[in-house]
């Protein structure tokens, strides 16, 4: 099953052609409307039934047992492994793998502790190559939730295995991973795998809710928009003496350009994702700049600012920082030629004299669902998928917003333009060439750069 049958380049031209018989617009166990905004004939951007929209129960449905490995067992790989387990019955985890044998005890320790599921020592892995122990275990899907630059190699592997795939965001740092990611997305569709990313957005009943809407017509064509990630400091970690250059790297990893891509790809990929997918574009080109204030280790910026031209000419607005004491906002906003979507704590509609005609009932959310954690959601309609035996394929579109975050980043490092064209063909490759976990690396190359001279050290 395919996510999207209709081509994200022709999105919004083939829009403008659909019938202005349009549709009525209707309210949903999900939905408040005015009374206003229900005698209102809409223009759908697409007709019901030509765009994805998943499934979200409380717990998957029952079905073929299914055995899981987890590669990456920080905090968002545990906390992916115990979304898996409560998304259904009848799933498990039989294998762990991470580059740092501390990690993996601490994970079989929980789920020993906490769902009574014993990982014996044969079935813990360690250090670079585990990922493929944990794959050729006979486990039937993966985790994976490593540094991001590891991503595309898991996954490659994981495809040529046959076995489904959860990636968590984001699923590559520079253009050379961009293109393994689109590769390996066509041989699993190939394949019929499933193969779901940690853009959780994707499962939120609030982000769906409001997507139908802006299918259905309510705020007629897309315009613009502006999407932000403004928070405060992410963790970091200090230096231990007997930490080696790429031990303390990985273990600071949130910090360092070449395992995370930066915060722009790293965090605020999730709001890039939003506007990419509501509005089935990709970006052609991005003028954007940034700086570091008081990031305290890694080689990378705290704020971005950027200037996204979609390729049918309109605008998308990103921001993100990441700095303690600022304005935080983490929302995405969506202009239309009749109404704008406000994407933050009151997911509404408001027509263009800011009358709302569409808001996101949470308190019927409540009401009608146990279950309302999307992370957890994610994972049950991965299963549903799965059991049923439908693939799908969201690591070919979560690959466009990652992108686009990856030429925000580079206009901002050297303080010109990105294109679209040019990034995807770049060979920028962020992997170190001395990659090594028991000896001293060179580190002269892990600067923070300087618009117009990128790579010279401040």
């Amino acid at each position: 099953m395919k996510e999207n049958s209709i081509s994200r380049r022709t999105f919004l031209k083939s829009s403008a052609l659909v019938s202005a018989a349009g549709m009525v617009g209707t309210g949903s166990a999900l939905t408040s409307c005015t009374e206003k905004s229900d005698k209102i004939v809409y223009t759908p951007l697409q007709e019901p039934g030509s765009y994805y929209i998943p499934d979200l129960p409380d717990l998957a449905n029952d079905g073929k047992e299914l055995k899981a490995g987890v590669i990456g067992c920080g905090g968002r790989g545990s906390g992916a492994a115990f979304n898996w387990l409560n998304a259904a019955k009848g799933v498990t985890i039989t294998a762990l793998a991470d580059t740092f044998k501390e990690r993996v005890d601490d994970l079989a320790g929980k789920l020993k502790k906490e769902k009574n599921i014993d990982i014996p020592e044969n079935m813990r892995f360690t250090g670079f190559d585990a990922y493929k122990q944990v794959i050729d275990s006979g486990v039937d899907v993966v985790i994976v939730a490593t540094p991001p630059n590891f991503r595309p190699i898991h996954f490659q592997y994981a495809t040529e295995k046959g076995k489904h795939s959860f990636l968590e965001k984001p699923i590559c740092v520079d253009p050379t991973g961009y293109r393994s990611i689109v590769a390996t997305a066509r041989q699993a569709q190939a394949k019929n795998l499933c193969v779901i990313t940690g853009t959780q957005r994707h499962h939120q009943r609030n982000y769906v809710e409001a997507y139908k809407k802006v299918m259905e017509g309510y705020i007629g064509e897309i315009t613009g928009g502006v999407v932000y990630w403004n928070g405060g400091k992410l963790w970091h970690r200090d230096r231990q003496p007997k930490w080696t250059d790429c031990e303390w790297m990985i273990k600071d990893w949130v910090n360092w350009k070449w395992l995370s891509g930066d915060h722009i790809v790293e965090q605020h990929v999730h709001n890039l994702d939003v506007f990419t997918w509501f509005s089935g574009l990709k970006p052609v080109k991005a003028v954007g700049f940034g700086s570091r204030q008081r990031r305290v280790t890694g080689d990378q910026y705290d704020n971005f600012s950027v200037d996204f031209t979609m390729e049918n000419g309109i605008h998308l607005h990103s921001m993100c920082r990441q700095i303690d004491g600022c304005a935080s906002n983490v929302s995405e906003f969506i202009q239309g030629s009749r109404g704008a979507l406000y994407l933050d704590d009151k997911t509404r509609i408001e027509d263009l004299a800011g009358n709302v005609i569409w808001a996101y009932d949470y308190e019927a959310e409540k009401a009608n669902f146990k279950q309302t954690d999307a992370y957890t959601l994610e994972h049950i309609n991965w299963i549903n998928l799965i059991r049923a035996g439908k693939s799908i394929d969201q690591a070919s579109e979560t690959a466009i917003a990652n992108m686009a975050a990856i030429m925000g980043r580079e206009s901002a490092y050297t303080g010109k333009e990105s294109t679209w064209e040019a990034m995807t063909a770049s060979p920028l490759d962020l992997w170190p060439k001395d990659i090594s976990l028991t000896g001293k690396m060179d580190m002269s190359g892990f600067v923070v750069p300087i618009p117009g001279n990128p790579y010279i050290k401040q």
